[in-house]
C-alpha cells in the first residue's frame, strides 16, 4: 500500500461530520418564539449555520422582521440555554462518516475537529455521538479567543500543532472552512451534502465530495 499523503485530516463539525440541523433549527425557533416570530423550516435555517450561534440567530431574526442589538443579545442567551439542554436530540454523523474516520485511523492518520461552535457544545455533542475519543484535538469557535475562529487560519494552525505536525488537509462545507484552510496553507475538501450558503462549486475547494465514501479517494488524489 502506498503511504497515505496526509498525516492529519481536520473536519468542520456542523454540516460536515454531523448533521446538527434539526437541533440547531429547534434552538433558533425556540428563540424566535420568544419574540413572537414565526418558525423557520430546517431547510431555511441550514444556510445560516456555520458562523456561530449568534450569526445564525441574527440571520433568523433578519428573515422574520429584523432585530436591534439588545434583542439579539437577549435571544442569543435564550438560544444557547435551550441548545445546551437539547444538543443531541436529532443529531448524528452523516452516512459513511464513522467508516471514513476508521479508514483514516487504519492508515495512521490523525483526525481532528475545528468548528465555530462553542467549545463546550462541540465537546458535549461529540461525546454524545461517540466521536470525541477518536480525535487528536478539538478546537471550538471560542477556544483561541476573540477573532480566532474560522475563517482565521489560527485554529487550523493550532490543529496541526496539537496533532503533532505533518501534512494536513481540511474538510468542510462553508466558505469559512475553505478560507481558513487556504489561509493556513493547506488544501480543502468541500461537502456537497453540508449546510451550504452558496453552490459548493463556488467555495474554491481543491475537491468536492458527495458522500464520505468519496473522502479517502479524494485525499489520495490531492496527494
Amino acid at each position: 500500500m502506498q503511504p497515505f499523503p496526509f498525516e492529519i485530516v481536520g473536519f468542520d463539525l456542523d454540516g460536515t461530520l454531523l448533521d446538527t440541523s434539526g437541533d440547531l433549527a429547534a434552538a433558533v425557533n425556540h428563540a424566535l418564539a420568544q419574540a413572537d416570530r414565526p418558525p423557520l423550516s430546517v431547510d431555511a435555517i441550514k444556510p445560516m449555520i456555520g458562523g456561530g450561534a449568534r450569526h445564525m440567530l441574527a440571520q433568523g431574526l433578519a428573515a422574520t422582521g429584523g432585530a436591534d442589538e439588545a434583542l439579539l443579545d437577549r435571544l442569543h442567551r435564550v438560544l444557547l440555554d435551550y441548545y445546551a439542554r437539547n444538543l443531541s436530540v436529532h443529531t448524528g454523523p452523516y452516512p459513511g462518516a464513522v467508516a471514513a474516520l476508521d479508514a483514516l485511523k487504519a492508515r495512521g492518520v490523525k483526525v481532528a475537529v475545528v468548528t465555530n461552535k462553542l467549545e463546550g457544545f462541540a465537546h458535549d455533542v461529540l461525546r454524545d455521538v461517540g466521536l470525541l475519543d477518536r480525535l487528536s484535538c478539538m478546537i471550538g469557535g471560542d477556544t483561541l479567543g476573540p477573532g480566532n475562529s474560522k475563517p482565521s487560519p489560527a485554529p487550523i494552525r493550532a490543529m496541526i500543532e496539537q496533532s503533532g505536525g505533518g501534512r494536513a488537509a481540511f474538510v468542510g462545507d462553508s466558505i469559512f472552512d475553505v478560507a481558513a484552510a487556504h489561509a493556513a496553507g493547506i488544501p480543502a475538501i468541500a461537502c456537497r451534502f453540508g449546510f451550504l450558503m452558496q453552490p459548493v462549486e463556488e467555495l474554491g475547494a481543491e475537491a468536492i465530495i458527495d458522500h464520505f465514501d468519496d473522502l479517502l479517494p479524494a485525499l489520495e488524489r490531492l496527494g
